[in-house]
C-alpha cells in the first residue's frame, strides 16, 4: 500500500487532535484546519478545500442528527413533566432502591447492560437518561459518574460482545474465515473482563466525589451552567392526582416499549427492532407523552407549549453537542463510506485514508504472540476512530485470519481482541463523535470530559483482557 501526502496529513491531523484532547483543549479549530489541509492536498484546489470543510461538517451532521433528535425530544419531555411537577413524583419509587450514589452507580450499570445486550445501547440511553439519571444524581452520584456507568456498561461491555444480535461477531468471523460462535464466545468473555476492570477502576476513581443524598444535587444539575437554556419558571399548579398519573404513565409507557422490543425477538408477528428502530420507537412515544403532558398543563396554550419545549430541547442538544460536528467531519473524510459524499466522487474511487494507514501499519507487527495480539488491538482501536466501531471489523477479521495462520495463533481469539479495540473505542466510550454524544447529553456533562474520564479505565480494561486472551485461549 503506497501512502500519499493526504494520508500523512490525515495521520498528522489525527495525532494533533488526540494530543489536543489530552491537553484538555477544545479540538474544533484543529479539526477544521486539518480538514482544510487534507482537502487542499487531496484536491489540489483551495476552493475545493474550503468546500471540504463545509461538506465534512454537513455529512457529519446528517449522520449524527438522529442522536441530536432523541436528545432534543427527551429533553423536551422532561421540560413538560417538570411543568406539572411530575418529574419529582416520577423518581420517588426509584429512590427506595437507589438510596445512595454508590448503589446508584451499580444499578445504572446493571440496567444499562441488561437493555443494551438485547437492543444495543441506542434505546437504553434515553430510557436511563429519563428515568434513572435524575434519581442517581439526587442520591449523590455526580453526573459524570452516571455518564461513565452508562457508556462503559452499554457502549462498552454490552456492544463490544454483541452476543444476542451478533452483527459484530458475524462481520468479524466472516472476514477471518472462522465460525461465528467461536468469535462471539471469546468476545463475550473478553467484553466482561474489560468491562469489570474498567467499571471497577472508574467507580473507585469517582468514589470520593459521591455525596450524601439531597434534592439540592438534582436542582443544581437541572440548572447547571452552560448546559441548560434560560426559561421562565413554570407554575406547577396541577393536582397531585395528575402528577401521579404522569409519573406512572411515563415509566409504564417506556416499559411497554421494552416489552414490545423483547417480544419482537421471539415472534414473527412483531417486526424485528433492528438498528435504530428501538430508539425511533422510544422517540415517537416520548413525543406523544410530551403532547399529552403539555395538554394537561394548559390546554389553551398546549400548541405553543409543545413547540416551546421542543425548541428548548433542540437548543440544549446543539448547545451541548454542536462542537462534535466539525470534529466528526475530519474523521469522516478518512472513511470511504463518507468521503465520497464529502469530496463529491464515486464510491469506488473515494479515498479511504484511515483504512489505508491501518493496512500499511500491519506490516510492522512483529512475529510474537503477545505483540501480535496488542498489534491487532491497536489496529482495532484505530479503525474505531471513525466513530462507528463496526466499519473496521472486516479489516480486523482479515488481518486476524492472516496473522493467525502465519504465527500459529488462534484466529478467533485475535479477531475477538480486535473487536474489543474497535467497538470499545468507536462504539463508543472514547470517541466524542460517536453515540457517546447522547450519553453526555442526557447526563448534561461535556462530552470531552467524559472521554478523558473514561480513557484510563477503558485502556486498562483492554490491556488486561488482551493479556487474558493470550493466556486463556
Amino acid at each position: 500500500m503506497i501512502l500519499t501526502a493526504p494520508h500523512w496529513i490525515y495521520l498528522i491531523g489525527t495525532f494533533v487532535i488526540i494530543l489536543t484532547m489530552l491537553f484538555r483543549q477544545n479540538v474544533v479549530v484543529p479539526a477544521v484546519l486539518m480538514t482544510f489541509l487534507v482537502g487542499w492536498v487531496y484536491t489540489g484546489s483551495i476552493s475545493s478545500a474550503l468546500q471540504t470543510i463545509f461538506q465534512a461538517s454537513l455529512t457529519a451532521a446528517g449522520e449524527l442528527f438522529n442522536i441530536f433528535l432523541i436528545i432534543a425530544i427527551m429533553t423536551a419531555l422532561l421540560h413538560s413533566l417538570k411543568s406539572i411537577g411530575a418529574d419529582e413524583q416520577m423518581i420517588t419509587p426509584f429512590q427506595r432502591v437507589m438510596k445512595n450514589g454508590h448503589i446508584s452507580f451499580w444499578v445504572i450499570v446493571g440496567v444499562t447492560y441488561a437493555i443494551s445486550v438485547f437492543f444495543w445501547p441506542t434505546p437504553a440511553v434515553p430510557l436511563i437518561g429519563a428515568l434513572l439519571i435524575p434519581v442517581a444524581i439526587r442520591a449523590g452520584l455526580p453526573p459524570i459518574g452516571a455518564a461513565i456507568a452508562i457508556s462503559l456498561a452499554g457502549q462498552g461491555m454490552a456492544l463490544s460482545a454483541d452476543y444476542m444480535i451478533k452483527i459484530a461477531p458475524t462481520l468479524n468471523a466472516t472476514s477471518a474465515g472462522v465460525p461465528v460462535d467461536a468469535v462471539a464466545n471469546r468476545a463475550l468473555a473478553l467484553s466482561i473482563i474489560t468491562g469489570v476492570v474498567a467499571l471497577t477502576y472508574a467507580y473507585f476513581s469517582i468514589r470520593k466525589s459521591i455525596q450524601k443524598p439531597s434534592s439540592h444535587h438534582l436542582q443544581k444539575w437541572e440548572q447547571s451552567s452552560g448546559m441548560e437554556t434560560e426559561e421562565e419558571p413554570l407554575s406547577k399548579k396541577k393536582s397531585k392526582k395528575q402528577r401521579i398519573f404522569f409519573a406512572l404513565l411515563v415509566p409504564i409507557s417506556f416499559l411497554l416499549v421494552v416489552i414490545y422490543m423483547v417480544l419482537s425477538m421471539f415472534t414473527e408477528a412483531i417486526p424485528n427492532m433492528e438498528g435504530g428502530a428501538g430508539a425511533a420507537l422510544i422517540g415517537g412515544t416520548a413525543v406523544i407523552l410530551l403532547v399529552a403532558a403539555s395538554f394537561f398543563y394548559n390546554i389553551r396554550q398546549s400548541l405553543t407549549n409543545v413547540s416551546d419545549f421542543l425548541v428548548k430541547g433542540f437548543i440544549f442538544a446543539f448547545k451541548a453537542m454542536g462542537p462534535v460536528i466539525p470534529i466528526a467531519g475530519f474523521f469522516f473524510i478518512g472513511s470511504g463510506d463518507f468521503s465520497s459524499k464529502i469530496f463529491g466522487v464515486e464510491t469506488e474511487s473515494a479515498p479511504t485514508f484511515l483504512f489505508d494507514l491501518v493496512q500499511a501499519g500491519q506490516q510492522v507487527i512483529p512475529e510474537s504472540t503477545f505483540l501480535a495480539a496488542f498489534g491487532i488491538l491497536i489496529i482495532g482501536m484505530i479503525t474505531g476512530l471513525d466513530g462507528s466501531g463496526f466499519s473496521g471489523l472486516p479489516l480486523v477479521g482479515s488481518l486476524s485470519g492472516a496473522l493467525g495462520e502465519t504465527l500459529g495463533i488462534d484466529t478467533a481469539t485475535l479477531a475477538a481482541i480486535g473487536q474489543m479495540g474497535s467497538i470499545w473505542v468507536g462504539g463508543g466510550t472514547l470517541i466524542a463523535w460517536s453515540s457517546l454524544v447522547a450519553v453526555a447529553g442526557f447526563a448534561k456533562v461535556p462530552v470531552m470530559d467524559l472521554v478523558r474520564k473514561s480513557f484510563i479505565p477503558v485502556m486498562l480494561g483492554l490491556i488486561v483482557s488482551t493479556i487474558a486472551a493470550v493466556l486463556l485461549f
